[in-house]
This record gives C-alpha cells, structure tokens and sequence, in this order.
C-alpha cells in the first residue's frame, strides 16, 4: 500500500470538514514558523478529544496554533481549556492571533517559555490529555518523566513526528531528530504505566493512555 497515495485519498475526502491546514497556513501572516500537524493527524486527535471528553489538556509546542485550534474546537464543546506552550514570542503571538480569528481564544491559555523550566512548576495530576509537538526533537525523552507526572490517571498522552526514525528524509539529521525520537518511542514502549501504540499518520502519532 502507497502511504502517500492513501493520505491524499483520505484528505480528500475529508476536504470539507474541519479546519483547512493549506488555508490557515496561507492566511497567517507570519511566513517563518515551525511546522504544524497533518490533517489526518488532526482528525485522529479530534476523534479519541471526542471519545475521551479531556477538560483539561497541556500542548508542548504551539506553533502558529493550527493542531491548538483543531483541539479548541472540539474541546470548547464541553468547556474544556487548553494550555499550550511556545518558546519561540513572535510565533506565539501570531498562534494568538489565530486563535482570536477562529473564535477559540477564550479556551485556550498561552504560555511563551521553555518547556524544561515551565513543567516542573506544574502540578502532579493536572492535565487529563498532553500533546507534545516540541520543535527541538531532543526534548522529547526530556519531557517524558514531567509529562507522566503532571498526567492524570486514565489520561492520553499523545506525541506528533514518532516516526522519524524510519522516514529517509529524516536520517541526515540522525542526533538531532533520529535518536532523540526513537529513545522517546521505546521508553513509551516499555513503561509499564501506559498501554500505546505508535500509529502511522502523518509523520507518526504516538497515543498512549496512562494507567
């Protein structure tokens, strides 16, 4: 099966609903940003959003805001709030921009700062859902023993780009993006207060639920 093809045949069906990644990233006026989520990425976080009704979820890397406007939407349904940070200001200020223009701004909560710093201020068992899309990969196993402790019971944990170390455009950049990732991956694997599973979308969404 061609991956590439079955995207394309799936986004294509799905073109009418939600939120267009081509068209937000066109009407954003801020042209040098980090990358943001694939459609079908975004659809899977918007379905197991719906199943599992989070009131409460942590983003580790906002970007222009695009996978935090496709949460808010559906958290916004039932009150839920987003907290979501970024490092990088003036990317942040134009995720806020965004999120104003797509109505979605009074669920979510902006926080510009290093995620290593702002993780430990946060309290054990807050977040029933965090979804990390950090730019620098080697935070990745950083994050993981915050994002465990900060996690409900029952809470889903979700991870974007897990796929990396097998998608050849990506091996040139093997310290970097490689091994960072895939140490991420198998200590998700292997801790035995998840049940995962690493789903090819995208370039690799990670979904485990902590027990």
């Amino acid at each position: 099966m061609n991956l590439e093809e079955t995207s394309r045949y799936i986004n294509n069906l799905y073109k009418k609903r939600g939120v267009s990644r081509k068209e937000y990233i066109e009407s954003t006026e801020l042209k040098k940003f980090g990358s943001v989520i694939d459609e079908d990425v975004s659809r899977m976080i918007q379905v197991l959003f719906m199943l599992t009704r989070p009131r409460k979820v942590l983003e580790i890397g906002t970007s222009i805001g695009y996978s935090t406007v496709s949460m808010a939407t559906i958290v916004k349904e039932y009150g839920g709030k987003i907290t979501t940070i970024e490092y990088d200001e003036n990317v942040a200020e134009q995720a806020i921009k965004n999120f104003e223009r797509f109505g979605v701004a009074e669920n979510i909560e902006v926080k510009i700062g290093d995620a290593r710093k702002i993780l430990p201020q946060i309290e054990s068992n807050e977040f029933d859902a965090i979804f990390q899309d950090v730019g620098d990969k080697k935070l990745y196993p950083v994050l993981f023993d915050d994002c465990l402790r900060i996690l409900k019971q029952d809470g889903l944990l979700l991870a974007e780009d897990t796929l990396f170390p097998v998608m050849d455009r990506f091996k040139k950049y093997c310290n970097e993006l490689v091994v960072p990732i895939n140490k991420f991956n198998e200590i998700v694997a292997n801790d035995p207060r998840l049940e995962s599973t690493l789903l090819s979308i995208g370039d690799g969404l990670t979904v485990a639920i902590k027990k």
